[in-house]
């Protein structure tokens, strides 16, 4: 029998970059939209408590969960804050929206920018991902069949490495493996789990994403969101593993 309870996104990115007017924020807001409560994950508590007031102004239901880190433990505790938060509902959506962007050609590439992008696109992916799928497991599945969608946003370099993207790309395809093993070992329990390819610059407010002399030449983050929500909308008989998503002048 379908659920009657609230579901919940969970969505975890970097605020300073994909929220509020990235991906990650886009998604937000398109969630509470469509009756989703939201928990917002990102490091930066002050820009984090405004994003979630402009959602709340807008008329949706959603809470800060400020972490100072992606971590097993982190994720452990904050994933137990979001329910104590909301008893009475379920997580039943959640988006990995974090990564860790080292573009340098493969001598200037130091142990640290390594041990950023593994920490961040493996690591942290890891942990998140786990707190997700034992939320999920704890669910029936629901009108849809099944018991949550779980979203990892990727990159170019989760199928292809360039030259000045070797720690990056070594990150985005540890990322895709990760996403790719969990569809296949959970997705007979109904749970269903994606990889986004995001193809392309994203228009945002942030540095040079923004400057396209041709709207047709990045991608819109609100279209981005559309795309999160249909993967959330999918029944158990169609479920996408991957989506490609690039603009229509992609040059990537």
């Amino acid at each position: 029998m379908a659920s009657r309870k609230l579901p919940i996104l969970v969505v975890a990115g970097h605020l300073t970059v994909g929220l509020p007017s990235g991906t990650g924020g886009a998604t937000a807001r398109l969630f509470a939209k469509n009756g989703y409560r939201v928990a917002v994950l990102a490091r930066n508590a002050g820009q984090l408590n405004t994003f979630v007031e402009s959602i709340k102004a807008d008329g949706g239901d959603a809470a800060p969960f400020p972490v100072e880190n992606y971590t097993h433990d982190s994720m452990r505790a904050t994933f137990g804050s979001i329910r104590t938060a909301w008893p009475d509902s379920e997580i039943r959506a959640a988006v990995w929206n974090a990564g860790a962007g080292i573009f340098k050609t493969f001598l200037d590439v130091t142990e640290d920018d390594i041990k950023q992008s593994l920490n961040t696109n493996v690591i942290g992916a890891f942990a998140f991902a786990r707190e997700t799928i034992l939320a999920f497991k704890e669910v029936e599945p629901n009108e849809l069949g099944k018991r949550g969608t779980l979203i990892f946003t990727g990159a170019t370099a989760a199928l292809r490495g360039n030259v000045w993207t070797s720690a990056f790309a070594a990150g985005k395809h540890g990322l895709r493996a990760l996403s790719q093993s969990l569809a296949k070992e959970f997705g007979k329990e109904n749970i269903h789990v994606a990889h986004s390819i995001i193809d392309g610059l994203i228009r945002t407010d942030h540095g040079d994403q923004v400057k396209t002399a041709n709207p047709s030449g990045a991608l819109n983050p609100d279209s981005i969101a559309k795309a999160y929500l249909g993967l959330a909308s999918q029944d158990s008989s169609a479920f996408t593993w991957e989506l490609d998503l690039r603009p229509a002048h992609e040059k990537w």
